[in-house]
């Protein structure tokens, strides 16, 4: 049942949910909802999977077969991973409707992240020319999103407690020796659905005033 966070806004806990069966049903969302549709928040974890975005490039991985599916999708970015342990949260908004642009939507999303951790006393930063959140050089949060019909769908991932080493047969992002972290090496001892609700609460927030 979805459970709401702010006017027009809901929120989804989905637990763990097949990548591609999550594909299927943001496209399917995004293609029937109207001008009336509520915008959802969707938090779930992912099986293995690589995803490519739409700028991937093959050289950046994977690099070895490990037995990790690799699906190619039509949000933006290059080649990052998803298992278990990671916050995803797909953020399906309305950014017309919101009269929000695309570029404020992205910076609304990596300062959700940014505040979550701070909460956390982790000091986190966004890096130019390179979207997503980053905690001392390293990459805890990567984000892509697609915009069709100013509707956006995709959105962000948060790594918790999520097992790293497949990161090392991809260049993260398209960053060849990009290092990668976790929440739980920065002495941050929530639990992924925990964190998920709240960073899900704080993005709720933010949209309620956009």
């Amino acid at each position: 049942m979805a459970a709401v966070l702010a006017p027009a806004i809901h929120l989804r806990q989905l637990g763990s949910m097949d990548y591609l069966g999550a594909l299927e049903a943001m496209r399917s969302f995004t293609s029937q909802r109207n001008d009336a549709t509520d915008d959802e928040l969707w938090l779930l974890e992912h099986p293995p999977v690589y995803t490519l975005g739409l700028g991937a490039d093959a050289a950046h991985g994977p690099r070895a077969d490990n037995g990790i599916p690799v699906v190619r999708v039509e949000r933006g970015g290059d080649i990052t991973y998803h298992g278990p342990g990671q916050v995803v949260l797909y953020t399906l908004v309305d950014l017309a409707r919101r009269m929000l642009k695309v570029r404020a939507f992205v910076a609304m999303l990596e300062q959700s992240v940014i505040d979550l951790l701070a909460e956390h006393g982790v000091d986190a930063a966004r890096r130019p020319g390179a979207p997503g959140v980053y905690v001392g050089g390293a990459k805890i949060a990567a984000l892509g999103i697609r915009v069709a019909r100013g509707r956006a769908f995709h959105g962000l991932a948060l790594n918790v407690d999520l097992d790293l080493s497949p990161f090392g047969a991809i260049d993260p992002c398209g960053y060849p020796g990009l290092a990668v972290t976790r929440t739980r090496d920065l002495g941050v001892t929530g639990k992924p659905g925990e964190l998920g609700a709240r960073l899900a609460q704080i993005l709720a927030a933010r949209l309620g005033h956009a």
